[in-house]
């Protein structure tokens, strides 16, 4: 029964083998009439229908760009990622090496420059094979593996993977399909373009589409410097992918590498001598994986990742997000970014080292922006995108909004709360109000009661500091309080603020228009960094920063004051190019006059005086000797977020260290970091030796030169002004109410305390600096 069921089987496998014979020698008679015959010659009935039949298949195979891979760079041209679908880097063929060239043809088409496109006989060949022989042997030339390859990476491109068609699933209407369209195809190109096309389209393995990704996968080389024994294996490899894997199945691609050369020696591609050196060499795989994407970034992923959502958010890519993946994806494009891989390093460097091991997950962050410009230079913070064993990881970026302006996600974190980086666009607006940088307000005031009349011509301003109104019915906070005591006195304006008094800011504001203030804010660019929208600064707690602004943004806020005014929006993207080198819009910065050039002079005479003298004193007391350089500090209320804003002509760095993830409330008080107890932090601590370290390295590679001077009127001597009434002492208990004494007349008004600003004669002695107690200069953060 058995021995009768095989003849049987045998005899059916015979008997097909014939009538695939005589199907496959009609098929090969009408693909030979169809090259020689016009459709409409009439040479018997069955050759007509037949011509017929084929001449309508589709002719014309729209050959595009396969999927390739994009790549950002650095403004400089260094790598910063790679993102693909497919790993394909296209090539030209005089950048294949010649054995490249000469074994795939060998090994898979050895008459490819003798057919038309389809061989003739090859397709008997393989059809007395498969008849004869067990096992299978295909006949499709290296043209028609180009079209197979080109329609079913037209799928992939469109979504369609499920519309694929594998080499075993074709179907007879499939097979003639695919021959019509390579006869086609040699007629529009030539033999080494469709050689070129082939190697470049051909799959290898998942990490690698086309020659060139193949050798840098397996071989950590190029396709130009592959070896004959190296070219050979890849060359076997893609008759099957999967099963002549070398990393998974040495021997089998050992085998196939071997025939591969066989075939090139029977062709007379190679001499013996060269065959048998080449058979005798081991496979020796230099492995080197992709790795694709933002997380695989050599360098700057978060930047990496603010440049992805760029392209993903922008409709000038696609009108949808499916359209934009694609393109970025599988586009090809080339992506120069503003970034400067030096000043990136050194930032990168310097946040690593600002925490250390870091167990407690404190968020250190850079940004620079360079004045005048907008550009992006620079974008560091010390976790990995990844997890990684004993490291801060996370993917939100520290530097960058929540949204965009259009509410797409930017994968940030939304911003900190400034603190007093806030104070020095209160005061922008006051010497645009043309008052003196040098007039004395009254820092003594610590009640901002309900009703005080604030002054404000487009809205009513909002909250109270008033300890005696600190109850549920009235909901004011408490009396405003300074960092230090004895900084409640009448002071210059301009010492108020490179020393950081709070109540010198709200003295400020209390003779201010706050719709100045609004506008001042308005028009740097500060907005929150949660969802974009205006910081209210008839909020009174906004004076201080109570707002969270990325520090993106506040370093190109800063940036305008370093560029005499001229605001410009924050760019990262300089040129973007397809793959057939055409323009695609990339990002041009607005530029605009958005604070007066006398005003941001102002800022920047004050601001200077943070580092020698003032909030930054302790920092670097030496970095002004260096470079002309302006800073602010800044520290919310709980000490948790901690700031050093600062910035020559030339950058503009914003510095954040604290609580960037634990939903911003956590305390920076009673803290030991990186071995070193704080009873409270500070902007100077470690948000200030962050930046200066960073700036010393950095800013020497952009020249700066020095700020203007602010105009004579802005530096003339300060006017006095009367001290506030002293308050009245607490009632004492007594038996029965006694009228209460007539008030004491105030005290006369204090001498002016100028401060020297040379060349203004007579020098006044300046108000001291205090000396640190417990380890905090007091009364500044």
């Amino acid at each position: 029964m058995t021995h009768g069921r095989k003849r049987k089987h045998r005899l059916a496998a015979t008997l097909g083998g014939v009538i695939g014979f005589f199907v496959t020698s009609a098929l090969c008679g009408v693909l030979a009439a169809s090259l020689v015959v016009p459709a409409v010659a009439t040479v018997g009935l069955g050759v007509s229908n037949s011509i017929s039949f084929f001449d309508k298949l589709p002719s014309e195979l729209l050959v595009q760009p396969p999927s390739q891979s994009t790549k950002v760079l650095t403004s400089d041209g260094q790598p910063i990622a790679t993102f693909y679908v497919e790993n394909r880097i296209k090539i030209p063929l005089d950048q294949m090496s010649p054995f490249v060239r000469d074994a795939i043809v060998a090994i898979e088409d050895s008459r490819f420059y003798d057919h038309p496109g389809i061989d003739p006989q090859g397709i008997l060949r393989a059809a007395i094979f498969n008849m004869t022989q067990e096992g299978r042997q295909g006949a499709s030339t290296l043209t028609q593996q180009y079209v197979t390859n080109v329609v079913n990476e037209s799928f992939l491109s469109q979504d369609k993977g499920d519309e694929v068609i594998l080499s075993g699933q074709k179907s007879i209407g499939d097979k003639l399909r695919e021959m019509k369209l390579a006869i086609a195809l040699e007629k529009k190109f030539t033999k080494d373009q469709i050689l070129e096309g082939y190697l470049n389209i051909v799959f290898f393995n998942r990490e690698a589409y086309g020659i060139e990704a193949a050798a840098r996968y397996f071989f950590s080389t190029t396709a130009k410097d592959l070896t004959l024994p190296q070219a050979a294996l890849l060359a076997g490899v893609v008759n099957s992918p999967s099963f002549y894997n070398p990393s998974v199945n040495p021997e089998q691609a050992l085998s196939r590498r071997n025939l591969v050369l066989d075939k090139m020696l029977e062709h007379r591609k190679i001499l013996p001598a060269d065959h048998d050196a080449a058979v005798a060499t081991p496979i020796e795989l230099k492995l080197n994986p992709g790795k694709q994407g933002c997380a695989h970034a050599t360098m700057a992923p978060y930047f990496c990742d603010y440049v992805s959502h760029l392209v993903l958010n922008n409709p000038a890519f696609g009108t949808s997000l499916i359209e934009r993946e694609r393109k970025l994806y599988r586009g090809g494009l080339t992506i120069v970014t503003t970034l400067d891989s030096r000043l990136q390093a050194a930032a990168q460097a310097q946040v690593d080292g600002t925490a250390g091991a870091n167990p407690d997950r404190w968020g250190a962050a850079l940004t620079t922006v360079q004045p005048g410009t907008g550009k992006i230079l620079a974008m560091a913070q010390n976790t990995v995108f990844l997890p990684e064993d004993g490291k801060f990881d996370t993917q939100l970026n520290f530097n960058v909004d929540a949204r965009d302006p259009q509410g797409n996600d930017l994968n940030g974190a939304g911003g900190f709360q400034p603190g007093s980086t806030m104070k020095p666009f209160t005061f922008a607006e006051w010497l645009n109000e043309g008052k003196s940088l040098t007039a004395v307000v009254d820092a003594s005031r610590r009640v901002y009661p309900l009703g005080f009349p604030w002054r404000s011509t487009c809205g009513k301003v909002l909250g109270a500091y008033s300890t005696a109104q600190n109850n549920p019915e009235l909901g004011a906070a408490d009396d405003l309080q300074n960092a230090e005591d004895g900084f409640y006195r009448p002071m210059p304006i301009n010492y108020g603020l490179y020393n950081s008094i709070n109540t010198a800011t709200f003295a400020t504001a209390a003779q201010l228009d706050f719709c100045g203030i609004q506008k001042m804010v308005d028009a740097v660019g500060l907005h929150s960094g949660l969802d974009g929208a205006q910081i209210n600064m008839h909020q009174l707690g906004n004076l201080l920063g109570a707002i969270g602004v990325a520090p993106l943004h506040m370093a190109n806020a800063f940036a305008t004051f370093a560029a005499d005014g001229k605001y410009c929006t924050p760019i990262a993207l300089l040129d973007i190019t397809d793959v057939t080198g055409a323009k695609l819009p990339a990002q041009t910065s607005e530029c605009r006059d958005a604070v007066k050039p006398e005003v941001a002079r102002g800022v920047n005479a004050v601001l200077q005086d943070v580092l020698v003298k003032g909030s930054g004193f302790w920092i670097n007391p030496k970095i002004h000797t260096k470079m002309p350089t302006a800073a602010k500090t800044g520290t919310s209320n709980n000490n948790g977020s901690t700031w050093v804003v600062g910035y020559t002509s030339g950058l503009s760095t914003a510095s954040f260290f604290g609580d960037a993830l634990e939903g911003q409330g956590r305390s920076g008080q009673n803290v030991t970091i990186n071995g070193q107890f704080y009873s409270r932090l500070d902007g100077w601590m470690i948000a200030g030796p962050q930046w200066v370290n960073y700036m010393l390295a950095a800013a020497p590679l952009y020249p700066a030169d020095p700020f203007p001077p602010p105009p004579a009127s802005m530096t003339a001597p300060p006017k006095p002004v009367p001290a506030p009434a002293a308050p009245r002492p607490a009632p004492r208990p007594a038996p029965a109410p006694a009228p209460a004494p007539p008030p004491a007349p105030a005290p006369p008004a204090p001498a002016p305390v100028p401060e020297p600003e040379p060349p203004a004669p007579p020098p006044v002695p300046e108000i001291p600096v205090i000396p640190p107690q417990n380890g905090f200069p007091g009364g500044r953060n």
